[in-house]
């Protein structure tokens, strides 16, 4: 599919999945993780051709990191997010990291789409090209828009 399809120019090749790990948990609490496999499924389903970057799944102990692993993983995601066609990031209630991924995308001209109930939130209204209030609202968005 190009991307003039969904509001973009060019195929979609790679995907970053952004979105809350730890979120405002105090300590090595994480939020739960099942939406990956939601969204990757969405993506799968209309999109199969494309490679998700997921970096959970690249690191799913990355809570339990020492400081030094973990400071080179969360530059690395940076990173990543950077080298993709198109973020796609969950955001529930507020994520540093996710922000973080957002503004450099934003700042590097990469589409940052979001799935979050705070459209009012800043981050989320000025950096997202697109704000999807539900996963249901993503599926059905690219249902409709990704015609052969």
């Amino acid at each position: 599919m190009k991307r003039k399809d969904i509001g973009i120019d060019q195929k979609i090749k790679k995907i970053f999945l952004a979105g809350i790990i730890q979120g405002s948990n105090k300590g090595k609490v994480l939020y739960n993780q099942d939406y990956r496999k939601r969204i990757k499924s969405i993506f799968k389903k209309y999109l199969p051709e494309t490679k998700i970057i997921d970096p959970v799944e690249l690191h799913p102990k990355s809570a339990y990191y020492d400081s030094k692993k973990a400071k080179k993983v969360f530059y690395q995601s940076v990173k990543q997010c950077l080298c993709s066609d198109l973020i796609i990031a969950y955001i529930p209630e507020a994520s540093m990291g996710t922000a973080i991924e957002m503004w450099e995308c934003f700042k590097n001209k990469i589409p940052v789409w979001t799935i979050s109930t705070l459209k009012e939130n800043w981050a989320i209204k000025f950096l997202s090209k697109k704000n999807f209030l539900s996963f249901d609202e993503l599926e059905t968005y690219l249902k409709n828009n990704l015609k052969g």
